[in-house]
């Protein structure tokens, strides 16, 4: 049985039905949102299992492994990125961190596989990401500087209590239950389906030229699945991504291919502050080791996220 912190979030749900179609069963935490969308309401109760999770309590995490016999863990939860102080980030991060080490260790699970980012490349100036670059110390944001805290001590842990951790570079995650609407893709295609105004991000405009790796949820989730059930892994360190570079401009041009009134555009270009690149974060590693092979590009994950919309699923 998997154990998923941050469970019932946006990546959670996905890599939950992930491991639900692998023949896994899961148990989900939830903090303070609880989302139960239909295509995982029918596993409630019988193959997936809703418990109340906050990270630092360490009592609370005890109780749950007392009452199911866990297997494994994947660890997504993650404070709100405005929702706290830098004393309470720095709390749920790391003392979140080491609750769920001190129980994988107690707990002697298969495996632990510890969500970090792509966002730990933002100063990596090579069009291509690999796990393997040297990253620099500084960090510019919450986000960078946890995950780059998260996979120096985690592996440390690792190397120490010989228990099998991964490290999980998830880059750019966008499509059903997104619900922050930060990343520019989801924005895109939210304007388009309710016909409203194309927001701003929370960095100012984007521009059409400028992008990244976008890697549709489904195609994070069931790579997070593969990692964590596979044998054999040789490395502790991957990247889960789309594995290639997809401009801003494209999702529009991809949503009005469907909806053609769609009143959405972007300004020409790069941002004039930018550094113009365009980078994406290399998937040999998980394609080797796990087979891994991304299902959508732009176009197929607009159209089927246009189509969860469409269907009145919420966010």
């Amino acid at each position: 049985m998997i154990l998923v912190t941050g469970g019932l979030g946006f990546i959670g749900l996905h890599t939950a039905q992930a491991l639900l179609d692998s023949g896994e069963e899961c148990v989900l935490t939830q903090y303070r949102v609880a989302r139960q969308p239909a295509f995982i309401q029918g596993e409630i109760g019988k193959r997936a299992f809703v418990e109340q999770l906050d990270v630092t309590d360490g009592a609370r995490l005890s109780e749950i492994g007392d009452k199911y016999p866990i297997t494994g863990i994947v660890h997504l939860a993650v404070p709100a990125l405005s929702g706290g102080t830098a004393a309470a980030d720095l709390r749920v991060n790391m003392l979140g961190l080491t609750n769920i080490l001190e129980h994988a260790e107690r707990w002697k699970v298969d495996r632990i596989s510890i969500a970090s980012s792509g966002g730990v490349y933002r100063a990596v100036t090579d069009e291509a990401h690999t796990e393997d670059t040297w990253l620099p110390i500084e960090s510019t944001n919450p986000t960078e500087a946890y995950k780059k805290a998260f996979e120096i001590v985690s592996s440390h842990f690792a190397d120490r209590t010989g228990i099998d951790l991964l490290n999980l570079r998830i880059s750019g995650i966008w499509g059903p239950l997104y619900h922050s609407m930060s990343n520019l893709p989801s924005r895109v295609v939210h304007a388009a389906v309710f016909s409203s105004p194309l927001r701003p991000g929370m960095r100012g405009p984007s521009y059409a030229d400028d992008g990244g790796d976008m890697c549709y949820v489904k195609d994070c989730a069931r790579g997070i699945a593969l990692l964590q059930l596979a044998d054999g892994l040789r490395y502790r360190t991957y990247n889960v991504a789309a594995g290639r570079p997809a401009r801003n401009g494209e999702f529009v041009d991809a949503v009005k291919e469907l909806i053609p009134e769609a009143a959405v555009s972007l300004p020409e270009g790069h941002d004039p502050g930018g550094s113009g690149i365009v980078g994406y974060s290399d998937i040999s590693r998980i394609r080797e080791d796990t087979g891994y092979e991304p299902a959508y590009d732009v176009r197929s994950g607009v159209a089927d996220y246009v189509a969860w919309l469409r269907a009145g699923n919420a966010e």
